[in-house]
């Protein structure tokens, strides 16, 4: 199937380098990293692969679909990390207290929150000042939440922007998979066959 499940993710050299590289991110809370690759460069599956070997001390929101406003990304980001907003008209305010909130008991209980954002270079300019918002949530050490954004060359090119200028300065991790080198592909069919059960 073309759909990304971990298990079939071969590891190439890259591809290892790529996912330390966000563990290493993720462990130091390094707040903005970035993964960019061209489709079908495993980045998904990279992405599932981190997800399912981060421990119970790691909050995690994983967003799919980035085609959002602003203010239905901090509802999207609040529900998958499970934030209730209780009664009233969520605001962009309200999201953002609840979610800091809730990052603020998470840090206080030695745990570490990380957001996905796949697909990023579909991000609207509002959604990534409103990504950029976001990582200003720190105490005077360490940053509150780590974002990572996955996305096609043409992420970078966003991010190469002057309007958005600040948010790159800020990004502490960047990865960009290249296609597969020659030998690569063979070990990568072996291991797919060898996964899917075959010899």
């Amino acid at each position: 199937a073309l759909s990304p499940d971990p298990r079939y993710l071969y590891l190439s050299p890259q591809h290892r380098e790529a996912l330390n590289c966000l563990i290493y991110g993720i462990g130091e809370k390094k707040g903005l990293m970035v993964v960019t690759g061209g489709i079908g460069t495993g980045k998904t599956t990279l992405c599932r692969a981190l997800l399912a070997g981060l421990d119970g001390a790691t909050a995690t929101a994983l967003i799919f679909n980035p085609a959002l406003s602003d203010l239905e990304l901090l509802r999207t980001i609040n529900q998958e990390f499970g934030i209730p907003l209780g009664r009233g008209k969520g605001t962009k305010k309200r999201y953002l207290d609840a979610l800091n909130a809730f990052l603020m008991a998470n840090f206080a209980a030695g745990k570490n929150a990380v957001l996905l954002i796949d697909e990023a270079q579909n991000l609207p300019h509002s959604v990534m000042e409103q990504i950029r918002m976001l990582s200003n949530l720190e105490t005077v050490r360490e940053k509150l939440i780590q974002i990572i954004l996955l996305g096609q060359p043409e992420l970078l090119k966003l991010l190469a922007l002057p309007s958005l200028r600040q948010l790159n300065e800020r990004i502490t991790v960047r990865y960009d998979l290249k296609p597969l080198a020659r030998e690569d592909v063979r070990h990568y069919i072996d291991h797919r066959i060898v996964t899917a059960g075959g010899t």
